[in-house]
């Protein structure tokens, strides 16, 4: 293995920060607590590891007396395994909601791109860092601009029933309208909250007025 000069382990070094910094930037202005400082460190040290892993112990296990084995991999490979701590604590779940992942993830492919830095595999690492920006920026944007055309919304219809009013009747009178019943939820003999998911507002709103017409109805109250 060829020796590494000191200027080409400082050009690895100042490669990674500033690719990790990129990324870390991004998210630093997205308001993420894994932000600059921490993408910048975990690129830097994963390319230390790898420049040490792979160039530390030349001098000794390349002597004519030493008779030992070099594998450059073992210690880089760590760094796979040890950074799922660190994305770990990026994740933060408050009951059925889930944040973090795309945060972890990101420190996750840094690392990565740290150790293409510390091989010196710089279109690697760059080509990564930009795929990275592009996913967390434009793409994300499409994404979420398809989706929320795409997924179902929720909308809740707080239905107080007339004195002679059966719930079942309405509920059945909800899905002939072609409201898709999520949930429902009894507050006092007269009283019904019922959550419809719906590809668009407009569509429970339809519901909505369809309910208040009918005469086992005495208001509905739409809440999209």
């Amino acid at each position: 293995m060829p020796d590494l000069s000191t200027a080409e382990a400082l050009l690895r070094l100042l490669v990674a920060a500033l690719l990790g910094g990129a990324i870390g930037l991004e998210r630093e202005l997205r308001d993420h607590e894994a932000g600059f400082r921490t993408h910048l460190l975990v690129s830097v040290g994963a390319c230390v590891f790898t420049l040490v892993s792979a160039y530390a112990w030349t001098d000794w296990t390349f002597s004519q007396r030493s008779g030992v084995v070099f594998d450059p991999t073992r210690i880089a490979a760590q760094i796979v395994t040890g950074i799922g701590f660190l994305g770990a604590g990026a994740i933060i779940v408050r009951g059925i909601s889930v944040r973090g992942l795309t945060t972890a993830a990101t420190l996750w492919v840094v690392a990565a791109i740290g150790m293409a830095a510390g091989t010196g595999y710089y279109t690697v690492g760059v080509g990564a860092a930009v795929l990275v920006l592009v996913s967390l920026g434009p793409l994300k944007l499409i994404s979420t601009r398809f989706v929320a055309r795409v997924r179902p919304e929720e909308a809740e219809l707080a239905i107080r029933l007339a004195p002679e009013g059966e719930a079942s009747k309405v509920l059945a009178a909800i899905e002939e309208a072609g409201g898709r019943i999520n949930q429902v939820e009894f507050g006092d003999e007269r009283t019904v909250d019922v959550t419809l998911r719906a590809s668009r507002r407009s569509e429970s709103a339809r519901v909505a007025e369809k309910v208040s017409e009918l005469d086992a109805v005495e208001r509905v109250q739409w809440r999209p």
